[in-house]
């Protein structure tokens, strides 16, 4: 046998454990294992009523700007009560 003839068959053995392990992996109880611990921690976010971060994100907007007109608002009062 040739070098590369070595290196063909090595790379076969390779590719046909990989392909074995990944059957082997999917048809096990691991596979359903992952898929039940996922609903799981699903179910459990959806109970903590979390937000996503799009939503955090477009709050903290409206806070920030909420903020900037009482502190206006603050101001104006400060003002008057000056006069």
């Amino acid at each position: 046998m040739n070098p590369q003839d070595i290196i063909e068959k090595m790379q076969s053995i390779a590719n046909d454990m990989q392909t074995k392990v990944g059957d082997a992996i999917r048809q096990s109880p691991a596979k359903d294992l992952e898929q039940n611990v996922r609903g799981l921690m699903t179910q459990g976010f959806q109970k903590l009523d979390l937000v996503t971060r799009e939503e955090f994100d477009v709050q903290t907007q409206v806070l920030a700007k909420t903020r900037a007109k009482l502190e206006e608002l603050e101001a104006k009062v400060s003002a008057l009560e000056k006069k």
